[in-house]
Order: C-alpha cells, then sequence, then structure tokens
C-alpha cells in the first residue's frame, strides 16, 4: 500500500564516439527528413536537452528508458526497450493494460528506480542509445552514461518530471529517428482529447483538483505541471491557480494540512488513492466534510489500480491516454 501511495505522489548504458555536449541554450536540430510514408527519417539526428545536445549516427537497435514512463511512448513507436527503470517496484513490463500487448512475453531488465540508476546493468546490456525524459536525471549521471552510450537527458525549459507529454513523445520519436511516426501519435491522442472537451463542453466552466492522501491529516494536491493535472485540464477543466502558490519551488504537489483543505473546494475533486482505507479516512476528516465539494457530492474517489484509471492518468503517456479518458469520462458523467 506505501509503495502504490509513493508510487502515485511520483507521478510530483555501449555507443560512445560522437555524442557532443553543448549549452543547454542549444537549438534542437536534426538533419533528418521524414519521407512521408511513415519510415523512419535519416540519420543522423541531433536531440537538444537539459545537458546539452546529443548527436545519434545511426539507428539505435538496442535502447534502455530511465524516465518512469519513456517505455510507454518507445513502445508506441514500435520499440521494446531492452531496459527500464521500475515505477516504485510496480513492474513496469505487461503489468498495465495499455502496454500488455506491446511488450507480449519480452520483460526488459530492471536497472534501476526512479533516479537510482544501476550503471553496471546498464551498461551490460550494451545499448546504443539511453532515453531518460520523465526523470530527474542529475549532470554526473549523464556524464557517466555518455560515456559509452548516447543518451537523450530529460527536455530543457522545463522542470524535471514537468514536461508536457507531447514534448517528450516529440524528443523520443526524433531520437530513433521516427519523428513523422512521433507526431501522428501526438496528433491522434490530441484528437481524443478535443473529441472528449466537445462532447462535455460544460467542463471547460468548472474546475477541478486532483489530490490523494498518504496518513492520517497529510494531504496533497497536485500543480498544473502534475501529468494528472494536466490530463484534467486537456479533457477541459480549470485548474486552481492556488494550488501551485502552496508548492515548493520544483515540486509538482502542495502539502496541504486538514486546515488548509479548503483549497480543494472546487467544482470537481479527483482524489486518486490507494486503498478504501485512504478513501474512508479522507471521508472522515471533520474539515473535509464541512467543503461543498463533499457535502454536494462532487467528489470522485477514483482508485490507483483494480482498475488501473488512477495509474493510466497518472502516467499521461500516448499509450496510457485512451485508456484513461475511457475510464474516467463515464465517472465523471456520474458526478453532477
Amino acid at each position: 500500500m506505501a509503495v502504490l501511495a509513493v508510487a502515485a505522489l511520483a507521478l510530483a548504458a555501449c555507443g560512445g564516439g560522437s555524442e557532443k555536449t553543448e549549452s543547454p541554450s542549444a537549438t534542437t536540430s536534426s538533419s533528418a527528413s521524414a519521407d512521408g510514408g511513415g519510415k523512419p527519417a535519416a540519420f543522423p539526428v541531433t536531440v537538444a536537452h537539459k545537458y546539452g545536445s546529443t548527436t545519434i549516427d545511426k539507428e539505435p537497435k538496442t535502447i534502455v528508458t530511465l524516465g518512469l514512463s519513456d517505455q510507454d511512448a518507445v513502445l508506441a513507436l514500435g520499440v521494446k526497450p531492452a531496459g527500464s527503470v521500475d515505477w516504485f517496484k510496480e513492474k513496469p513490463y505487461g503489468k498495465w493494460p495499455w502496454t500488455k500487448d506491446k511488450w507480449g512475453s519480452t520483460q526488459p531488465a530492471i536497472v534501476g528506480e526512479r533516479d537510482e540508476y544501476n550503471i553496471e546493468k546498464i551498461a551490460a546490456l550494451k545499448p546504443d542509445l539511453v532515453i531518460a525524459q520523465y526523470s530527474g536525471m542529475k549532470k554526473e549521471q549523464y556524464d557517466t552514461l555518455s560515456k559509452f552510450t548516447k543518451v537523450v537527458a530529460q527536455p530543457k525549459d522545463h522542470p524535471d518530471y514537468g514536461a508536457p507529454w507531447q514534448t517528450m513523445t516529440q524528443q523520443i520519436g526524433k531520437a530513433l529517428g521516427k519523428d513523422a511516426e512521433a507526431t501522428k501519435l501526438i496528433a491522434d491522442i490530441d484528437a481524443r482529447f478535443k473529441a472528449a472537451r466537445d462532447k462535455h463542453p460544460e467542463w471547460a466552466t468548472r474546475t477541478l483538483a486532483v489530490a490523494d492522501s498518504f496518513e492520517a491529516g497529510k494531504y496533497s494536491a497536485f500543480t498544473k505541471t502534475d501529468p494528472k493535472s494536466i490530463f484534467f485540464q486537456e479533457l477541459g477543466f480549470k485548474l486552481k491557480p492556488e494550488i501551485d502558490t502552496l508548492a515548493k519551488p520544483g515540486f509538482n504537489v502542495a502539502e496541504l494540512s486538514a486546515e488548509k483543505l479548503n483549497v480543494l473546494d472546487v467544482d470537481r475533486l479527483v482524489w486518486v488513492t490507494s486503498s478504501t482505507e485512504a478513501n474512508d479516512r479522507i471521508k472522515a476528516e471533520p474539515l473535509y466534510k464541512k467543503l461543498k465539494v463533499n457535502q454536494e457530492k462532487r467528489d470522485l474517489f477514483v482508485p490507483y489500480q483494480g482498475p488501473d484509471i488512477g495509474a493510466a492518468f497518472s502516467f499521461n503517456t500516448v499509450l496510457s491516454i485512451p485508456y484513461a479518458i475511457d475510464e474516467i469520462e463515464p465517472l465523471l458523467t456520474a458526478v453532477k
């Protein structure tokens, strides 16, 4: 239970050779040109990121993903990572309904957990490329990995774990020489969001917050840079700016005491929790009972898994978003 709770909150290596590191302000460039038929672009490609830019000379065959949800975009582009990190011991392969068919019987090597990487295990896989988009990769980790493989670190101009899913998907597509395919994936998902907004124009008039509670008297509300909040904003809901002001700099979650729960008095409140015990504890909080969102039954308790609805919009990837939309829409429409 504790592991799942932490997982929900989060969502707050041989190549070598011609890799070059420039200033983080370097512009993403590419000599690739898609042929219009959906085939991989020509290499080399150059991808800018937080720690400079990386030139990939030829199509990578063995890929390791170090971002918590990077494997989804890689799988969507038709590639199975040889290694990946664990989402707080949740086994990122074959578990989630949106990736089961993509992984099949393949199981990637687990080369770390969150931002703790096992460099020896990564090196043993002899990857052509390491991808770390939804990550907090440090410069020293980047430098170490770059000694024996190509590394595309998290996007520049965004905080760690704060880049939009579109940006991360495009970065991954460029690194794999699949720019056109990535662009189409993004367009298809944007169309899914638009269809949901068009179907429910009333959502645009309502404020929404996403929250959780991991222990008695302590609550968490997710800021506009968290994937969960981004998901609901793209469905059309308005977020509450006060939550962002309560978060510590660099964090995508605001920690709230029971006395601060009034910030969650919105039109729609989505609790993404890991247990019925947590739900019962929240509902029993005297100060929570005073909120109109609770009294008028406009709050919604969504499981993180079983079904995996909370996990789907916590990942908020090109693979998980369609599942998340399909599962959350009837729940949102049931709340008047």
